[in-house]
Order: structure tokens, then sequence, then C-alpha cells
């Protein structure tokens, strides 16, 4: 194999594992720390919301929650489309392409949530795996409907 088809195969799963060290890298953050990100870019959401719907009322606490969930949706709709792009690139097609990136990105979440309950003021919660779960599935397939 040439050193440029080594790269295209090697390049898609750099890009997976960055992805999920980036995704370790928020997990490990203590409850204290990770806090003040969320609020952080919650407030930024907020102040932008108020711009465009004046006097709506919008809770600090409430908001910050909805604003974490989409996060989780997010950051594995993200991880989904990186693990399938590297998947197609690996000549792993059809459904087995979907299954498996959909298992690889649940047994990741699953080893996040796993992950939090060794954090400081972090717990694991099953619904965050649906979540994340759900935000993979979703980029499966928003990677299928553009790459046609």
């Amino acid at each position: 194999m040439s050193y440029y088809k080594k790269l295209i195969l090697f390049f898609p799963w750099m890009i997976v594992l960055l992805w999920m060290m980036l995704i370790y890298h928020f997990s490990a953050q203590p409850a204290v720390h990770s806090d003040q990100l969320s609020r952080g870019v919650t407030a930024v959401i907020m102040d932008f919301v108020m711009r465009f719907i004046p006097g709506m009322d919008l809770s600090m606490d409430r908001f910050d929650h909805v604003v974490r969930k989409n996060a989780h949706f997010l950051i594995y709709l993200m991880l989904a489309i990186w693990v399938f792009h590297a998947l197609l690139k690996s000549r792993i097609y059809g459904l087995k392409s979907v299954f498996l990136a959909m298992g690889i990105c649940i047994l990741y979440a699953i080893s996040d949530e796993i992950h939090q309950a060794f954090v400081p003021g972090r717990g694991p919660q099953l619904k965050d795996v649906f979540i994340d779960s759900a935000g993979a599935l979703v980029g499966i397939v928003v990677y299928k409907v553009i790459s046609r």
C-alpha cells in the first residue's frame, strides 16, 4: 500500500481519536469547572436570544440544562460523522458501517459516563447515553443525506 493510501486511511481515524480526546477532556473536568464553562456558554447564548426576542423570560438554570443536553447531542452527532467517514474510508460499507459506527459511539458514550463516576462532583447518567446515541444516529443520517 502506498504512502498516500495509508495516509488517506489513517487521517480520518486520527480525527476520530482527537474528537474522542476532546470528549474525554470535557468529561474529566470537575463539576465546578464544567459548570463554569457551561454557564459561560449559556450566558452568551441567552444574550444572543435576548437580542432577537427582547423581554423573553429565560431561567439560567433551565436554559443551562438545555444547553448541556444539546452539547451532548451535538458532540456525539459529530463523533458519529467522523466515525462513519473513517469506516467508509476503510472500505466498510452498507449496514455494517451504520451498525459499527453506532456501536462505537454508544460504547464510547457508556465509557464516558463510567469515566464521569470518577470525576469530582460528576456522575454517570443513563439519559446522557440515550442523548448521545440519538445524536450519533442523527449524525449518521446527516452524513448519508449530505453525501448523496
